[in-house]
């Protein structure tokens, strides 16, 4: 199956490098290329794209409004944002993953990071850079608004959750995957799969990457401050 790519930056030589990059791959191809966030919200839907590259500053509308519309729209449910960020310790990376990114990657990252990342996004078995990630989403959280970052609402939804899927939900926070958890708490790869998936409908999360941010923001998984 080809992964349908959708490049969003107001960049014209970085659209064009990337789609050198990703259509040089036989299992993906480039369906469009936006210069701005509206743009890339109606492309999405046009071109039925699984994956879009975005651009997190974009004049206009930004990476950040345009992400949170994709997330917003039932119609785009299938369509995985992977935020392009210069800058990968940026509060925006953290804002995007809670309106339903699927993770970050830096603009210097190399080639075979980015069509990874893409193939990653496509398939929703991972969350990208899941160190990374973690780290940025402890880092603000821990920050919090005058409070300790805890969003009531979700922690009351936690309860819908079973024993084994708030464990799963912990490991998940802690950037490991599938293979990875199912070591750690003695069950198969394809049970860990399980309690991931009924853990994300319970809880509406598109995928690993919101899961990883409801963990921080219920108060499930406590940031690290060292």
């Amino acid at each position: 199956m080809t992964i349908r790519v959708l490049l969003a930056d107001d960049q014209a030589l970085l659209r064009s490098a990337f789609r050198v990059l990703v259509d040089s791959e036989p299992d993906m191809e480039v369906v469009g290329e936006a210069s701005d966030g509206a743009e890339a919200v109606r492309l999405a839907k046009e071109q039925a794209a699984d994956v879009v590259l975005m651009d997190i500053r974009m004049p206009g509308t930004d990476g950040l409004a345009a992400t949170r519309l994709i997330s917003a729209d039932p119609s785009l449910a299938q369509v995985r944002v992977v935020i392009l960020t210069t800058f990968e310790v940026d509060d925006y990376v953290i804002q995007s993953l809670r309106a339903g990114a699927s993770g970050f990657l830096g603009k210097g990252s190399e080639p075979e990071e980015l069509l990874n990342a893409i193939r990653v996004a496509a398939g929703g078995e991972a969350l990208l850079s899941p160190a990374a990630t973690k780290g940025l989403i402890a880092r603000f959280l821990a920050q919090g608004d005058g409070d300790d970052g805890r969003d009531p609402a979700r922690s009351e939804r936690l309860g819908a959750l079973t024993g084994r899927e708030r464990e799963v939900l912990v490991q998940v926070a802690g950037g490991h995957s599938n293979d990875e958890i199912a070591e750690r708490l003695q069950v198969s790869p394809l049970t860990v799969k399980t309690h991931v998936n009924r853990a994300m409908a319970k809880l509406g999360a598109r995928d690993r990457a919101q899961l990883v941010v409801i963990a921080y923001e219920s108060g499930l998984v406590r940031p690290r401050t060292d």
